[in-house]
């Protein structure tokens, strides 16, 4: 068998990688990547693999029998890039592609779930055995905004009391590797998320309580929440994007009390707390 993960050099992929080697020999494992060069250290094969490149695509999953679809990190062009990977997996015969979906896509009220609603779909419609891995936010999506927060004795932010289902990178690429090396997954949705979900006050409640500083949490308008965002040097859409994404928090659209990841992993998934301790030790 032979399994191929794409973005494998990005921050999740790479950490798929080195739990698919835990699995398997490497010889079974393919990175697929933008650039060959950049994943020389993963110690698999790896491929040329563009989204926007469809006969590359076509050539790299030759052979392949599943794949991992980790979704493309250019917001607004997603849509089209997944569907030339599936349009390619389809012509390579893969058997099954699982996807990095987002939490409860189908309801979310975030607007990032609109082009994973799309690729969702259209894997539904290729006649592929499907896997879709509806992931809740990283935990370190959140902890790496406390060297900022520490020194200026705040966080903020727009997601007022919503409760967030995070877990660790490392907890979402044992799910992926625990669905794409066992069986019985094929046309399955999961949602995903941590064991213990958190406030954004409880995350300043945490960091105060590791670092011995009083460390409080704003809650801001979505606008004025973005405008912050700039004025940092953001790119207006992506500052517009995380806005949104925490009025979505607000409203309970990173919240899944299901418990299905530490289910699919075997164990509890990574505490909150570890995670912030992990960032204050660096």
């Amino acid at each position: 068998m032979t399994i191929a993960v794409t973005g494998a050099t990005g921050q999740l992929g790479r950490i798929v990688i080195a739990k698919l080697k835990a699995k398997l020999p490497a010889a079974e494992i393919v990175a697929l990547v933008r650039d060959p060069a950049k994943a020389a250290d993963l110690g698999v094969a790896t491929r040329a693999a563009d989204y926007t490149k469809p006969d590359q695509l076509a050539a790299a999953l030759k052979g392949v029998d599943k794949l991992l679809l980790i979704s493309s990190s250019e917001v607004g062009q997603r849509a089209p890039q997944h569907q030339n990977v599936i349009d390619a997996a389809k012509q390579a015969g893969v058997k099954l592609i699982a996807y990095t979906s987002i939490l409860h896509a189908d309801n979310s009220p975030l607007g990032l779930a609109v082009e994973h609603r799309a690729t969702e779909a259209a894997l539904k419609a290729s006649g592929i055995a499907y896997a879709i891995l509806r992931n809740g936010w990283y935990s370190e999506n959140y902890t790496s905004a406390i060297a900022g927060a520490v020194p200026n004795g705040g966080i903020v932010g727009a997601a007022g009391d919503g409760k967030i289902s995070a877990a660790a990178r490392e907890d979402y690429a044992e799910a992926a590797a625990t669905v794409l090396t066992g069986s019985g997954h094929e046309n399955m949705i999961y949602e995903l998320g941590g064991d213990d979900a958190f406030t954004m006050a409880d995350l300043a409640a945490e960091v105060s309580k590791q670092t011995g500083k009083s460390i409080a949490y704003s809650n801001m308008p979505e606008a004025a929440y973005a405008d912050l965002l700039k004025s940092f040097g953001l790119p207006e859409a992506f500052a517009n994007l995380l806005a949104d994404s925490d009025t979505g928090a607000s409203k309970g659209g990173l919240f899944d009390g299901s418990r299905t990841l530490s289910k699919l992993i075997g164990r509890p998934t990574t505490p909150l707390a570890k995670t912030v301790t992990a960032v204050l030790k660096d």
